[in-house]
């Protein structure tokens, strides 16, 4: 029977051109070559399964070959690629210092390197996992590394960069390997499946390229797994994810339509049928996560190439995508977020995970509730309308007084920024837009002499001109103030703004739901900077927000600080008090 051997090594890259995913190194070492640009040392160094012991191999051969073609290719006929190619070759010598590590393999190292090469031009020698080296060793070598004879080349290879000596790295020409992108893996599979006659599904390429993780000796050793385990010369994605244990695509298409729909029956019954098929949760969230990130990603045209799957799958992607805004994708990927770090601490991980599904259904079925709901007739009281009407008279006579003195015009012109800047000025918070519009337009033109002469255009058009906005652009600003909050570390605010979302009424009035009176009074702060950045940014200015808690918050109080729980506690039991005051406990 024929030995097999494995596609790692049968498909191992000969030339640089074959190299995979490692164009921008392989061709800075063929310009080295044909410049005669070499260095005496080179470090080659990345992660597992990406060329770097290859690239080291291919480049020993180039250069010690007699016929290089214009490509800067070895000739693979001449005598030292002959001997190259058959394991025999006196002038390349490679050493494993994982197994070679000590001063005394060094000390017999740097004496070979005394000689001359007696076939080419020069000697190369390879070590593999130079970061195994030991202390000692690494002083040895480091006198030979500086100052090697004229015709030795030091090629190192490691996976670990950080554990070689600063003086080490300072004598080679450092290259970093990257790890190879999903579609070079995938497009190199298909090539290896075409040379070996087997019929390969592309969604199964892809889902061995992810599964990979950028090393592509890891993808072939999983491709040929698939291979035997099909049982023929066809391997297709269902193969693929049985054999890898990667959960189907369907599935996490299956949730999301199942959120959205707002139906809890649905999702707990698809979570059900993965446990059963032996996916683990925790797969299972990160799945999702990555899922919700896919969708995100293609919402945008700009960032769809970072979309790293196959053309079918990307066009169901899109599909999707087209059902949900960014910001319930953010939101959802938050939650998502936020469950995960807690799946891994919890004692019950399928209520964690089950709980996960059922508060993003929550949030969509809330987000529905608040778009069908009607918008409550605004009514105001006698004492309202009396203190309205009155704030109004005095706005129209503030207005409408002519400035008799300079000394009077500049105190009119500073009592003018304050009314039209809506900074803690009773008289305005008093007058809805609709009465301060209304006084202006009542305003005698013909009056040039006023308190507004010195900038009429820019007031009114502020207070005057809008544009008309809907709830999806109001929940898009409203998502990147907050966002601003985090960066700008304002995590309370933050928090209190994507709880949940804004509510657009008739007039532009924008109504916000509260949990309690600890938030309001920490909105009620931020509100100017808020309404001034909607008013900007949407280009309105007739916008009112109303900060509001709940009904059933206000019908029973909540504890929401820690010395408001200690003091909740406390009137519910007297006992508790003496406890903490006998052993001077303080809350943690």
């Amino acid at each position: 029977m024929e030995n097999f051997i494995v596609s790692a090594r049968k498909y191992r890259p000969s030339t640089f051109h074959t190299v995979v995913g490692q164009e921008s190194i392989t061709n800075t070492l063929k310009n080295s070559i044909r410049n005669n640009h070499l260095a005496q040392a080179f470090l080659f160094c990345g992660p597992r399964g990406v060329g770097k012991t290859t690239c080291a191999r291919i480049l020993a051969k180039t250069i010690n070959c007699f016929n290089i073609s214009p490509e800067t290719e070895a000739c693979d006929k001449c005598e030292s690629c002959s001997s190259f190619n058959e394991n025999h070759s006196f002038n390349i010598h490679e050493l494993d210092a994982a197994s070679n590590n000590s001063v005394d393999d060094i000390r017999a190292l740097v004496d070979q390197v005394r000689f001359a090469p007696q076939v080419g031009k020069y000697s190369i020698y390879i070590i593999d996992e130079v970061h195994m080296l030991s202390q000692a060793a690494f002083n040895a070598f480091l006198k030979t590394l500086e100052e090697p004879p004229k015709h030795a080349i030091f090629i190192l290879a490691t996976t670990e960069k950080h554990k070689i000596l600063p003086t080490i790295l300072s004598r080679c020409q450092v290259f970093t390997f990257n790890r190879i992108k999903v579609d070079d893996i995938a497009s190199h599979l298909a090539y290896v499946s075409k040379s070996e006659n087997i019929e390969a599904d592309p969604e199964a390429l892809h889902v061995i390229a992810q599964k990979a993780d950028g090393a592509l000796r890891d993808a072939l050793s999983m491709f040929d797994q698939i291979v035997s385990y099909s049982g023929s010369n066809k391997i297709d994605y269902a193969h693929a994810i049985e054999n890898l244990n990667v959960l189907d695509y369907d599935y996490f298409f299956a949730v999301i339509d199942a959120v959205m729909k707002g139906s809890y029956s649905d999702v707990l019954l698809l979570y059900d049928k993965i446990l059963n098929k032996g996916f683990d949760g925790s797969n299972f969230i990160m799945g999702l996560g990555e899922h919700l990130r896919n969708l995100l990603v293609c919402k945008d045209t700009s960032t769809l190439n970072l979309l790293e799957v196959s053309a079918t799958l990307k066009s169901k992607y899109q599909t999707q995508a087209q059902q949900l805004s960014p910001v319930y994708l953010v939101l959802m990927l938050e939650i998502v977020n936020k469950f995960e770090v807690q799946y891994k601490t919890s004692r019950n991980p399928r209520l964690t995970a089950e709980l996960l599904l059922l508060q993003l259904c929550k949030m969509v079925i809330e987000s529905e509730e608040k778009k069908n709901k009607k918008p409550e007739p605004i009514s105001q009281n006698s004492s309202d309308s009396a203190s309205v009407s009155s704030a109004s008279t005095a706005l129209t006579n503030v207005l409408e007084k002519p400035v008799a003195k300079a000394e009077e015009r500049s105190t009119n012109v500073a009592d003018k920024k304050t009314v039209y800047g809506f900074k803690n000025n009773p008289l305005i918070q008093k007058i809805p837009k609709i009465t301060i519009s209304s006084a202006l337009q009542n305003s005698k033109k013909n009056e040039t002499e006023t308190v507004l002469e010195d900038k009429p255009a820019a007031v009114l058009q502020e207070i005057e001109e809008h544009k008309d906005f809907n709830q999806a652009d109001l929940e898009k600003q409203w998502s990147a103030y907050a966002e601003k909050c985090r960066l700008e570390g304002k995590m309370t605010i933050y928090g209190n703004l994507t709880h949940s979302l804004p509510v657009l009424k008739e007039n532009f009035h924008i109504d916000f739901e509260l949990v309690n009176q600890t938030q309001l009074l920490e909105m009620e702060r931020e509100k100017i900077d808020l309404v001034q950045y909607l008013r900007q940014n949407l280009e309105n200015y007739r916008m009112v927000l109303n900060f509001f808690i709940a009904e059933s918050d206000k019908a029973e109080y909540k504890p929401y600080t820690v010395d408001e729980k200690l003091k909740s506690l406390e009137k519910i039991n007297p006992a508790f008090k003496l406890l903490k005051d006998k052993f001077g406990l303080k809350p943690g």
